[in-house]
This record gives C-alpha cells, sequence and structure tokens, in this order.
C-alpha cells in the first residue's frame, strides 16, 4: 500500500529537501506542502492524507493548533512531528494536540520513513530523546525546560474498558515512570508476573515500548 503524506514545514528548504527524500521511497508518495498550520487543514481537506509530517513552530497558524483541526475533522489521518524543538512543553503540547508521533530534525531519512510507516498504521512512535524526556517528566525527572505537568492518570480503567483492573494499575505506574521491579514492589506481585501483565496492556493498547504507552495516556 502507497502512503500519502503531506509535508508541512515554514522554511521552503526544508519542505524541498523532505518531498525530495521521501520522493525516493517506492512505498510513500508525497501528495502536497503547505507552509503554515493553516495552509496544512485546507490541504488535508483537500487532499486527505494518509499522514502529515508537521513543523511546530509557523506563521499563521502553529502546528499544534493545526493538528488538533487535523485530527478533529480526519481522525484517520496520522500527525507526524518533525521539529528543531525537544523541550517537554513542545512535545506534551502536539501530543494532546493529537500528534500520534514525534521526531527531531537530527532524524535521518530511514527514521523518518520509518516513523511514517508506523503511525500510519496506527503506531505511535518517538525517537529516543523525546521517549526518554516523557518518561522523565512523568517520573518527575529533572528536566532543562520544564513544562506545567500533565494530568494525573486516573480513572484509566474507564478510559482503557478493554483493560482488567490490575492492567490498568500496571499502566498507571508506567505512566508515572516506576520500572518492572518497582511495579512488583507495589502491588506485591513477582517481576515476572509484571512482565506479564506489561506484555498485555502493550497488546490491549496497541503499543510496543513504555514510551508509547506514555504518550497514549497523555492523549486520552
Amino acid at each position: 500500500m502507497t502512503i500519502r503524506v503531506l509535508v508541512v514545514d515554514d522554511q521552503a528548504i526544508v519542505r524541498d529537501g523532505l518531498v525530495t527524500v521521501l520522493s525516493l521511497m517506492p512505498d510513500l508518495e508525497v501528495v502536497g506542502e503547505a507552509a503554515d498550520g493553516a495552509a496544512a487543514v485546507v490541504a488535508v481537506d483537500r487532499d486527505v492524507p494518509d499522514v502529515v509530517l508537521m513543523d511546530l513552530r509557523m506563521p499563521v497558524v502553529d502546528g499544534p493548533t493545526a493538528t488538533a483541526q487535523i485530527t478533529a475533522a480526519h481522525p484517520q489521518v496520522a500527525v507526524l512531528v518533525l521539529t528543531t524543538y525537544a523541550d517537554d512543553e513542545s512535545i506534551v503540547t502536539a501530543l494532546r494536540a493529537g500528534a500520534r508521533g514525534y521526531l527531531t530534525k537530527d532524524a535521518g531519512r530511514v527514521e523518518i520513513a520509518t516513523a511514517i510507516r508506523a503511525v500510519a498504521s496506527g503506531q505511535s512512535t518517538f525517537d529516543a530523546t523525546v521517549g526518554a524526556r516523557l518518561v522523565a517528566q512523568l517520573a518527575g525527572g529533572a528536566s532543562p525546560a520544564p513544562a506545567p505537568a500533565p494530568a494525573a492518570p486516573v480513572g484509566l480503567r474507564t478510559r482503557f474498558p478493554d483493560l482488567t483492573p490490575r492492567e490498568a494499575d500496571v499502566l498507571e505506574r508506567i505512566a508515572e515512570g516506576r520500572s518492572n521491579p518497582e511495579i512488583a514492589a507495589e502491588l506485591f506481585l513477582t517481576v515476572p508476573t509484571v512482565k506479564s501483565y506489561v506484555n498485555q496492556v502493550f497488546t490491549k493498547l496497541g503499543v510496543r515500548t513504555r514510551a508509547e504507552a506514555v504518550a497514549l495516556v497523555l492523549r486520552s
């Protein structure tokens, strides 16, 4: 299946480079480009791509605002952020707006293409730096650019009804940054049992990593 991509960035040289690189991938098709968030919303309404590769800081309408509008009007369209900024506030704002993935512009063409395929298939994806910052923030770790604390992961049983009460307890502790041994100690379980619960949670949520699970909790 060919994945149809819209490239959004206010810098023409960046857009041109991305369009050129993505066009070399046999399973990716660039269906359009936009220089700001407002133009991106119009382009999505017109072309309905599978994935929007979205910059964050742009004139007219910024990336998070455009992301929120796009995901509200076209929930089947996946937004993948590609930006220079990896501070906590930028990451959390983008995820709350509905972005399904977050990369910095240090990412190479293979990583970008892999991330596009991942979000197009319904997965969430983050580069290593972003994933580490998400986990550190939820765990209460120090961060060079702290953002307002995200809502506590309460009511997970209601928000994720497929989870059993014990699986919801495990997910809450994953979102708080607990390791498997820490979860085992808190819930009076063995570490292998916790690993089993973690695997069950990942399967039910459709995620593959702790960072993806944390991002899903933030967005929900």
